[in-house]
């Protein structure tokens, strides 16, 4: 009698398993360990602290870790309280696991309302005032990685489900140069993170991250090209400024 082939299990990946390095294009060329530019146009003189009433928790995909090009990590580069958690579907970050039962914390998934089945967990900015009035810090989670990552972070983490929804309303248009977008209206992590500063009342600090990631764009557009950037932009000016 044949045995039954059994089916092959994927082996399960946890933060401290090795992983085969990320080798794509732009993998050879030397960059800052500090801010992951080409050393070139490094980022880290425009680097400036911000304090701010809220926080941002990045869930990240494990791939755009990788990536020279993910803006997540400018936001941590700005606000230093910003936490980063990889994303892994059966292996949640224990840490992140007691952040979300922490009472200190009011926390939101920052994702579209696009969807009926999870509109009884959607608010607006209004939650987000009356848990600063509440004493709590209200903390923005964001889904860090592409459009279709964020979406699979999003349907299938069972500790976000009991958690409000909250959907970025704004008319700005992403200023991203790096990748392409699907849409106009797909904002990049940096860009959602300073458009939540703004409407949350933190005006300085959406500025500082504005300006930032503006500098970002810049300095990884022209080494692209292989060449320093030409003068300082205003956003360069601003930042060096507030140093």
């Amino acid at each position: 009698m044949r045995r039954p082939i059994q089916p092959r299990r994927s082996p399960v990946m946890t933060p401290d398993a090795p992983r085969k390095p990320f080798n794509a294009r732009g993998s050879f060329v030397s960059r800052c360990p500090e801010c992951r530019l080409p050393k070139l146009n490094c980022l880290c003189p425009y680097r400036v602290a911000a304090e701010s009433r809220v926080r941002f928790w990045l869930l990240t995909h494990p791939i755009e870790h990788y990536k020279p090009t993910n803006t997540g990590r400018l936001i941590s580069h700005i606000l230093p309280e910003t936490e980063v958690f990889t994303w892994y579907r059966t292996e949640p970050d224990p840490r992140l696991l007691a952040l979300l039962d922490d009472d200190r914390f009011a926390p939101f998934v920052v994702f579209p309302d696009d969807q009926a089945d999870y509109a009884e967990r959607v608010v607006g900015p209004e939650a987000v005032d009356a848990a600063l009035a509440g004493s709590r810090t209200p903390v923005f989670i964001l889904l860090d990685g592409t459009w279709r990552q964020a979406r699979r972070i999003f349907r299938r983490s069972e500790y976000l489900a009991s958690l409000p929804v909250l959907p970025l309303k704004t008319s700005r248009l992403t200023r991203y140069r790096l990748r392409k977008a699907a849409s106009s209206e797909h904002l990049c992590t940096a860009e959602v993170a300073a458009e939540l500063l703004r409407i949350s009342g933190d005006a300085e600090a959406s500025a500082i991250l504005d300006d930032y990631f503006e500098v970002f764009n810049e300095n990884y557009a022209s080494s692209r090209r292989d060449r320093p950037v030409e003068a300082p932009s205003g956003a360069m000016r601003r930042l060096l400024e507030r140093r």
